[in-house]
């Protein structure tokens, strides 16, 4: 046990190895989070088409679970040959990351806009919301927090999927995975799962706050809630 923790802190300790440890933090952040960002902007897009167009849903929600049970690793080394990228292209990894989000995220999207009372929808009519102008201003916040939920998934999802890519050469801090695989040092797959964490659970604490921030009428009801009958 001595040894090994002797092996991490020889590791962490070697000047040379901080510059490389920021750049794989670097790119395993954001080759698993901009995935999500493109992800959420394509699920709430199909969200509005399953909405307004009935027929579209069951296809839509069907096409997201057949996508989601592909194997990463399969998707990262056919998709060069789809979208004409070379195989060690980080462009691969996030495209294939942003089919994962969408297809997670789709199905929550669908469902909280679909919750939204009818109700609440005339209400905004009658008060002179255009379609486009009632959903951003109405059905969207409205469906914050499920959306919120689905992303914090899709972000823990991604963060560990991105480890997968170092399998094809492009995988952030999946490399200490492989590299301490190929040279039988433990430590550095140890120094690599810890890092992992520590950004899945710092974007998730992010998350956290800008629901927060999203949605203050839920924090008003649980301070309501929490001091009794107002």
């Amino acid at each position: 046990m001595g040894d090994f923790l002797d092996n991490i802190i020889r590791f962490l300790s070697n000047p040379n190895n901080h510059d490389r440890l920021l750049r794989m933090l670097w790119q395993h952040t954001y080759l698993a989070l901009l995935p999500v960002v493109f992800g959420i902007v394509l699920a709430i897009g199909l969200g509005w088409a399953a909405t307004r167009l009935r027929g579209l849903r069951t296809p839509i929600v069907v096409l997201g679970n057949l996508l989601y049970t592909v194997p990463s690793l399969a998707l990262f080394v056919i998709l060069p040959g789809i979208i004409g990228t070379r195989i060690l292209d980080p462009l691969n990894v996030i495209v294939a990351l942003t089919i994962y989000s969408t297809a997670l995220l789709v199905r929550p999207v669908i469902d909280a806009l679909g919750s939204v009372p009818a109700d609440v929808l005339a209400s905004a009519t009658a008060m002179g919301y255009r379609p486009a102008r009632r959903f951003f201003a109405v059905e969207l916040p409205l469906a914050v927090p499920v959306l919120t939920a689905g992303t914090r998934v899709a972000s823990a999802s991604n963060i560990s999927l991105v480890s997968v890519g170092a399998l094809i050469g492009v995988g952030g801090l999946g490399v200490l995975f492989t590299e301490g695989f190929s040279r039988g040092f433990p430590g550095e797959i140890v120094i690599g799962i810890v890092l992992t964490l520590l950004v899945a659970l710092l974007a998730d604490f992010l998350l956290v706050l800008l629901r927060r921030w999203l949605t203050p009428w839920q924090r008003g009801a649980v301070t309501t809630g929490a001091g009794g009958e107002q």
